[in-house]
């Protein structure tokens, strides 16, 4: 039996499914995660360089390297235990640590990512996480004591995940130090597997959010090009409804409006697509938490439904916005369009009415002119043939020349009429 050839891409695409195992995380424990991104476009990313900034932590700490190429690491790095991805357009930085500090989410902890070692890296930090995963206390007080204690009371959601497997606590505020923070209270029975993935979560959902939010940034910063394009497309619409200013120079304007907005469209469409797809990651990764409300608090998917869905929503509507209003500048030109070929028929149409009137006139003129060249053709054969012949009917006819003169004008203008007459049916 022949053996099947496999695609050369089959084994590496069935193991990146299983490229990103969660993290085991035992209780209590420490988790610090920042997320840098080049600092130019996505299309600018050298993963190249992301691997060897990599490298150059595990150096320090005598570990091992990844393999070339990868885009997932773990491994130990002294006390921590070190998770590494590298994305389209970010790379994550996760060190796990048994055991909490005393104070909780002491900047201390941070320090496993010396600063020299970031500063580094070329690239900018889009948010940073520390993570404290605790016992869920027995009492209910000593849980709202740690929360009131940690988290700016306003803007905090708390919630029960996974059944009740813990309890997830966050403000999504940047503290002093200048890291978002996030509690994990594990319940009693709880596996260090199902806290890993309650922690990654976690991440992800800061990871995306922050990254999404950089969309609703990008809309305002566009505000005053919008502006200014709405402002032109309106004033030239009118324009062309009043006629006032001449199609062709109406249609030059709109073709550069329209270009500018296509340029604009191109330039925004990474952003926008990307904040697309991240907004859908960031909802999911909160559905798969099954989050349950705890003592009239609000969850997580509350505090997004509250402050961060109507910036998505913003972004939705002004890449619609900036869709219509390319759409509008081209449906605009066809119509321009339309009437400059309209007007250039009409113009056309009279260039050719004028040509034929043109033509009319000369050829009344050629005929004037033909008749007048048979008369002058004539006037000089008549005296060629009444000098030729006089001498002729003189000695037979004893006529005079102004007889002999008289005898041949007819015949002679007969003649040159028909000579005339037949060139002029040669060439038309």
């Amino acid at each position: 039996m022949t053996a099947l050839q496999d695609h050369p891409l089959r084994y590496e695409l069935a193991n990146e499914l299983h490229a990103r195992p969660f993290p085991r995380i035992e209780t209590p424990s420490t988790a610090v995660f920042v997320a840098l991104r080049p600092k130019r476009d996505a299309a600018g990313r050298n993963r190249v360089a992301d691997l060897e900034h990599l490298c150059a932590l595990l150096d320090r700490f005598g570990a091992a390297h990844p393999a070339p190429r990868a885009t997932h690491y773990s491994g130990q790095i002294g006390r921590h235990m070190l998770k590494w991805e590298s994305h389209t357009e970010f790379v994550t930085y996760t060190a796990f640590s048994a055991g909490a500090s005393d104070r909780a989410f002491d900047g201390a902890d941070f320090d496993v990512f010396p600063e020299d070692w970031l500063a580094a890296a070329n690239m900018e930090r889009v948010t940073s996480a520390m993570l404290r995963v605790v016992p869920l206390p027995e009492a209910r007080s000593e849980l709202h004591e740690a929360l009131a204690g940690w988290f700016a009371p306003e803007s905090m959601a708390v919630s029960y995940v996974l059944d009740e497997a813990a309890v997830i606590a966050g403000d999504f505020h940047i503290d002093s130090a200048g890291h978002m923070r996030f509690a994990v209270f594990v319940s009693n029975g709880t596996g260090p597997q199902r806290t890993g993935r309650i922690v990654q979560r976690l991440c992800e959902i800061e990871t995306y959010k922050t990254l999404s939010m950089l969309g609703f940034a990008r809309v305002r910063s566009l505000g005053g090009e919008l502006a200014r394009f709405d402002r032109q497309l309106s004033g030239l619409m009118e324009d062309m409804t009043l006629s006032e200013t001449p199609a062709e120079a109406t249609l030059d304007e709109l073709l550069t409006v329209s270009a500018e907005l296509e340029a604009l469209s191109a330039a925004a469409s990474f952003r926008f697509g990307a904040t697309q797809a991240y907004e859908a990651l960031v909802h999911e990764r909160i559905s798969v938490l099954r989050e349950t409300r705890i003592n009239g608090r609000q969850t997580f998917g509350e505090f997004m439904m509250r402050r961060y869905d109507p910036a998505m929503r913003t972004v939705a509507a002004t890449r619609a916005r900036l869709s219509a209003m390319a759409d509008r500048a081209m449906r605009a030109g066809e119509l321009l369009r339309t009437r400059v070929e309209v007007e250039r028929s009409a113009q056309s149409s009279a260039l050719l009415e004028s040509m034929n009137k043109r033509a009319d006139l000369q050829l009344r003129l050629q005929q004037t002119v033909e008749g007048l060249s048979v008369v002058a053709i004539s006037y000089y054969a008549v005296n060629l043939v009444s000098y030729a012949a006089y001498p002729f009917a003189k000695s037979l006819a004893g006529l005079d020349k102004g007889m002999v003169s008289a005898l041949v004008t007819l015949p002679v203008v007969g003649l040159v009429w028909m000579a005339v007459r037949r060139i002029r049916n040669r060439f038309h």
